[in-house]
This record gives structure tokens, C-alpha cells and sequence, in this order.
């Protein structure tokens, strides 16, 4: 299927809705979309980040946060 949407006419509420239209659609499917390699790395890397005492994990909403208050 190769449906072009209209995105010169659309709106950026228009643009945006549609953008969470595709994320809940492919949320239904999460698992048929194959992880890519380099995202395990880099996972990877992280969690020994961690383990190792070199980085440590924040709640999501400290982080938002924290952006907000960065960027006022």
C-alpha cells in the first residue's frame, strides 16, 4: 500500500495527530518489527554503564524535568 498523505495541505495538528495514529498502529504490532542490531549494542553498553558504576538510571519523570527546567 502506497498512500500518500497530503502533507503540504495538513495542518501541524493534522501532522501531528496522524504521527500518533502511526505509533498506536504499530504498537499493536511491536513485536513483529525487528530490534536492529545496533540497538542491542547500545543497550548493551548501558546496562554495563551502570553495572559498573559509571552511570546510573533516572526516573522518566526527573528527566522531564530536569528538560523543562533546562529549557525555559
Amino acid at each position: 500500500m502506497q498512500e500518500q498523505l497530503p502533507l503540504n495541505r495538513m495542518s501541524v495538528s493534522e501532522k501531528l495527530i496522524a504521527i500518533n495514529q502511526i505509533w498506536d498502529s504499530l504498537i499493536q504490532t511491536s513485536n513483529d518489527i525487528p530490534t536492529p542490531e545496533w540497538h542491542k549494542d547500545v543497550l548493551s553498553a548501558r546496562r554495563k554503564r551502570v553495572e559498573d558504576g559509571v552511570s546510573q538510571f533516572k526516573p522518566l519523570n526527573t528527566v522531564k524535568q530536569e528538560l523543562r527546567t533546562k529549557f525555559k
